[in-house]
């Protein structure tokens, strides 16, 4: 392993009850780098992050923190390098949010537990951080999962640690806190130069925030790379046996299946435009035709999804002038056509001439119409 890895498993196998689940795992994480576990449900991702903390024992192998052998560590000096935020829910009948998060500071304090001036002062200063101050002094019982998930992530700021574990953190979280919440780690990676070890289900979140990423999947640790390398359509399509639909690695969503059938729409779109139409008729149950695009053009990849029939042309260029003629006829035997194109330019003059020719064959529907609802 590479010595500058701040906390590593080497050679560790993990499972339950003396039975191997994934075995010979090799993986660490630097400071100031933030290293996100990602698979399917049940691939053991939880699994080998309770193993590296010690909350499940090792079948076999090693976890070395900061250069030590984490078995050798007592618990105060583990809890010192190391906070732990997992999905687990923790009682806290007749605490506050704020007794919780103060709980961070244990390690400093003596036998009796009791804060001085200076870890108060250490614990509203995390709870400032996850923007928790509005609510601290509430009963940890009668708050919401997701202001649970902050005060717990408060807790493990208040620790001042080198390295942090967390175990889907964003499950409870709605979009803005989910930001919020991986910002925060991100802010505390590169300005305080901590380690960050984390298990994610959201795809797009994890290929934004990831340095790199470990794939695990059917007892095995398949791949650790960078964001750039794994996420990639066809990959992350096998990595979770996507059967139904598509995985989307432009946009880092996934796109429901196709509705088949004969078009009973013409989409003229590109630049992005047409993706909100798509996916409406997609949702109507309405089969459509898109083009001509581009491989290049932003509405591509979800065209490609989505529709029932595609007219694409490689990446920058345009089509012949019989291409577009063919394209054209196809057009006018639906019998129906939609443009979300706002202007049409030298780029796209082909699609210029299949909404003329729409125009003129007096097939043109409103696009607006069709995201209001109205039947094509």
């Amino acid at each position: 392993m590479n010595g500058t890895y701040y906390i590593s498993a080497e050679q560790m196998t993990v499972g339950y009850d003396g039975k191997p689940l994934i075995e010979n795992i090799s993986i660490g994480v630097r400071r100031g780098e933030i290293l996100t576990l990602i698979g399917p449900n049940g691939s053991g991702k939880s699994t080998i992050l309770k193993s590296m903390i010690r909350e499940l024992r090792l079948i076999a192998g090693t976890v070395v923190l900061d250069g030590r052998d984490m078995a050798d560590l007592r618990e105060r000096d583990v809890a010192k390098k190391l906070a732990i935020v997992m999905t687990e829910r923790i009682k806290g009948e007749l605490m506050t949010c704020r007794d919780v998060a103060a709980t961070g500071r244990y390690p400093y304090t003596g036998r009796l537990g009791i804060l001085a001036k200076e870890d108060h002062a250490i614990v509203d200063a995390a709870l400032e951080t996850v923007h928790a101050k509005d609510f601290a002094d509430r009963p940890f019982s009668a708050i919401s999962d997701g202001q649970r998930q902050r005060i717990l992530l408060a807790r493990a700021i208040a620790q001042q640690p080198e390295i942090i574990v967390l175990d889907e953190p964003t499950s409870f979280l709605d979009v803005k806190h989910k930001l919020e919440l991986l910002d925060i780690l991100k802010t505390m990676v590169c300005r305080q130069n901590v380690a960050v070890i984390l298990s994610l289900h959201e795809l797009d979140l994890a290929e934004k925030v990831s340095d790199r990423v470990v794939c695990v999947a059917e007892g095995r640790i398949d791949r650790c790379d960078t964001p750039e390398n794994i996420f990639k359509d066809d990959y992350i399509s096998a990595l979770y046996g996507i059967g139904t639909g598509s995985y989307n690695a432009l946009f880092g969503s996934v796109e429901l299946p196709a509705v088949s059938g004969e078009p009973q729409v013409f989409v003229i779109g590109g630049g992005g435009s047409g993706i909100p139409l798509y996916r409406a008729l997609q949702r109507a149950g309405v089969p459509f035709a898109a083009g001509i695009l581009p491989e290049s053009d932003l509405d591509h990849p979800v065209a490609k999804a989505l529709a029932a029939e595609l007219y694409a042309v490689p990446a920058f260029s345009t089509p012949a002038d019989a291409e577009t003629e063919n394209v054209i006829t196809r057009m006018l035997a639906i019998g129906r056509a939609a443009s979300t194109v706002p202007a049409f330019g030298e780029t796209n003059a082909a699609n210029k001439r299949l909404y003329e020719a729409a125009k003129e064959a007096e097939i043109l529907v409103s696009a607006d119409a069709l995201l209001r609802g109205v039947e094509p």
